[in-house]
């Protein structure tokens, strides 16, 4: 059974207080509509955001929400913190608060973030054996050289996880400014490799996930839905 499936008899039967006998004849007599489908299957599999009726009554209507943020720094990529303002804050939308990150930023860090309440797209995305590529742009402290290039494509290890890094690319765009692509995103990866030249990241910025790109026309703090073509972009 996939994740976050469960039978239609089941779900029928904690909904509406009745045992799983007593479904069977509803389904028979064409009652239960999954997705404006009669259907009479009890072991038919159902998920949070399949349309569910019984006589015309409305038991489950939960539509997924995938969402674009272009997110200013100075936010934190969680849902909820005593402390610091979060991106659901910057969200108004009554639905906010069912919504999690996918794929966070760091709160010194601008850009391209992905909110949800379809954990299994989230989860599949985000799945390090998908390779879905990150692309940034950095802002450096000190000079490039082509050094770095190679550095990052051969990949650094990290002692204190004992790790080393998948190929990073990097491109040089100005003598300060690089674009770097990775496939990974382990704790502040992107300040530490930069670490090992000694070279203060000034501004970290997402532009793209996989083949989604930050929209434009999105001010720091904006948000939009993402569109059919966006979706089937970055399932595919």
């Amino acid at each position: 059974m996939a994740s976050g499936s469960q039978r239609l008899d089941r779900f029928l039967s904690r909904t509406l207080g009745i045992n799983r006998r007593e479904v069977k004849p509803l389904l028979a007599q064409g009652r239960i509509l999954v997705d404006n489908r009669s259907v009479s299957a009890a072991d038919h599999l159902i998920d949070e955001f399949s349309h569910i009726t019984f006589d015309a009554r409305v038991l489950q209507a939960k539509l997924p929400i995938y969402l674009m943020l272009h997110k200013p720094v100075g936010f934190l990529s969680a849902t909820t913190d005593p402390q610091h303002t979060t991106v659901i804050d910057l969200l108004h939308r009554a639905d906010k608060n069912d919504l999690h990150i996918v794929g966070r930023l760091d709160r010194g860090s601008s850009g391209l973030l992905l909110l949800t309440n379809d954990g299994r797209w989230s989860r599949a995305l985000m799945a390090p054996e998908h390779d879905v590529p990150k692309v940034y742009l950095v802002t450096l402290q000190n000079p490039l050289t082509p050094d770095y290039e190679k550095a990052f494509a051969e990949g650094m290890y990290f002692d204190y996880e004992d790790i080393t890094t998948r190929p990073v690319r990097l491109e040089i765009l100005e003598e300060r400014l690089a674009r770097v692509t990775l496939v990974e995103g382990r704790y502040h990866q992107i300040k530490r490799m930069f670490g090992r030249f000694r070279n203060p990241v000034l501004a970290l910025h997402r532009t793209a996930i996989g083949n989604l790109q930050l929209d434009p026309a999105l001010a720091p703090g904006q948000s939009r839905e993402l569109t059919a073509a966006e979706l089937k972009g970055l399932q595919g």
